[in-house]
């Protein structure tokens, strides 16, 4: 496949978020908010204002795509664009914490800056943040949306917990991932796609065929990062080669691996459950035997499976002709911005 261009709605969802970001930030106390600023790359770990290196704001794109696609312009949708980034940037200080993960796009984790307990105390002012910023709304229905966002981050923790269940288990099939994934990823984006429309006031069966768009969305994300787990550019990825490898991490490839019966199978499994030394040799050894067991392949299929489902959704939701357009085209974005 060809490499696709960056789609506007990423750029311009940033240039509209960014000021309330900005403003919801200014209310933290500072060693707080020095930690926050830190992982979203507007300062250095002194403070100093930084080179920015920010997410690509999928999830403020699709939020702002949906207000649009019930016919909502597209402030109606900050507050709620706001709010999920808050909840997704929750989401990461804490991951970063947990899984011992000491790069975040490319410079330290903020954790490796400040410390734990700050980055975790971070991490849950942007949690309180969020429903701030959404019940400070003027629109009628921010009760709704909040209640969706309170859903969804809810499902999100549960999915963590069931992540960091899985670790040191070789016995998970493909189904208990998946159903991890789903929670973990699925439902933040479902919420991404469809708060806009609440805020909006779309119809419910707009909101719930933009929700399923997203939940299918964030199965293919995901499929897509655990890709880039394995077989991603540490340059463009921000992680040492085969990062999940190396940290012995239960990702789509690996687990589908590790149901094999084949010796390579056999030999993932010994080896995950193991206490040996993580070298290159062994990473490269691991590798060979994913590939060797066509793991790569089945990852892109079940990518592309569910960007087929995400793009179904759509089409039965009487949508914005324009502004469906531009969800799908950010969804193939996604789904095939690497492979």
């Amino acid at each position: 496949m060809t490499r696709l261009d960056l789609p506007k709605s990423f750029e311009r969802a940033r240039l509209l978020v960014t000021p309330v970001l900005a403003a919801a930030s200014a209310e933290l106390e500072p060693t707080l908010r020095r930690v926050v600023e830190y992982h979203w790359g507007w300062i250095d770990a002194h403070g100093e204002r930084a080179e920015s290196r920010p997410g690509k704001a999928l999830r403020p794109a699709l939020t702002i795509l949906s207000t649009e696609a019930v016919g909502g312009e597209a402030e109606a949708a900050l507050a709620g664009a706001a709010a999920v980034e808050l909840v997704h940037d929750f989401t990461l200080l804490h991951d970063d914490v947990m899984d011992d993960d000491r790069e975040r796009r490319g410079r330290p984790a903020a954790w490796t800056c400040f410390g734990v307990g700050p980055a975790i105390c971070g991490g849950d002012a942007l949690m309180l943040l969020a429903q701030q910023v959404l019940l400070g709304d003027s629109s009628d229905h921010r009760i709704e949306a909040l209640s969706a966002l309170l859903g969804a981050t809810q499902t999100v923790i549960a999915g963590q917990g069931l992540d960091l269940a899985f670790e040191g288990r070789v016995d998970i099939s493909v189904d208990d991932y998946l159903d991890m994934s789903g929670k973990k990823t699925g439902a933040l984006l479902g919420c991404a796609a469809s708060i806009g429309a609440i805020l909006a006031g779309g119809r419910k069966e707009q909101v719930d065929s933009l929700r399923g768009f997203g939940e299918s969305l964030g199965l293919a994300f995901q499929a897509v990062d655990d890709w880039l787990g394995i077989w991603g550019d540490p340059a463009r990825v921000g992680k040492p080669r085969a990062s999940d490898l190396r940290q012995r991490k239960a990702s789509l490839p690996i687990v589908t691996a590790m149901t094999s019966d084949a010796p390579a199978g056999r030999a993932l499994r010994d080896w995950m459950r193991s206490d040996a030394v993580v070298d290159d040799e062994a990473i490269e050894r691991g590798i060979g035997h994913l590939e060797s067991l066509g793991t790569e392949e089945a990852t892109v299929a079940l990518a592309q499976q569910q960007l087929g489902r995400a793009l179904e959704c759509l089409e039965r939701g009487a949508l914005d002709s324009h502004s469906g357009d531009e969800l799908a085209r950010l969804a193939r974005f996604v789904v095939e911005r690497e492979f």
